[in-house]
């Protein structure tokens, strides 16, 4: 029996070494990985903000008054436009507030790619969207229509609006 322990024994301590060496493994895995993905955020926040900031700026450069300004920060990367006008009415002063701001927001631990759209006109918040998709799914093709479709939804909410006042 004494034999049988000692091999039983070393077996156990074979298995313990093995299992250690592959959870290692697993983790550098799992290490490689995350990088991966923090490399493929970064490759697609940077083309999707050149094509934030090319939307915005055109939408500020169809309505006169508008201010370009680039986003970075905490809050993500990409471009916002906005103006701020005075209205006089029988000596009532009014200030109207408008705003369209697309933003990819940084890295995160949920892993995803996360696109932010607020846009406000004359003091009202008209839209306040997200859209995300874990990182390693993503379609920028998706991405970009949407850029796309939320700046000119803004700019045709802003002109029926500005039209009508």
């Amino acid at each position: 029996m004494s034999d049988d322990f000692q091999s039983r024994l070393e077996s156990a301590i074979a298995r313990g070494r093995r299992r250690a060496e592959h959870e290692a493994s697993q983790e550098r895995q799992k290490e490689m990985s995350e990088e991966e993905l923090k490399r493929l955020h970064t490759s697609y926040r940077l083309s999707l903000s050149e094509q934030i900031e090319a939307a915005v700026r055109r939408v500020a450069d169809h309505f006169p008054g508008f201010r370009y300004e680039s986003v970075f920060g905490e809050e993500g990367w990409g471009a916002a436009c906005y103006r701020d006008d005075l209205r006089l009415d029988a000596g009532r002063r009014t200030n109207l507030y408008s705003r369209l701001e697309l933003v990819i927001r940084p890295y995160s631990d949920l892993r995803v790619l996360d696109l932010k759209g607020k846009g406000t006109v004359m003091n009202r918040e008209l839209f306040n969207r997200t859209h995300y998709t874990k990182i390693a799914e993503v379609e920028s093709e998706d991405f970009s229509q949407l850029i796309d479709s939320w700046a000119i939804e803004y700019a045709e909410m802003y002109s029926a609006k500005s039209s009508t006042s």
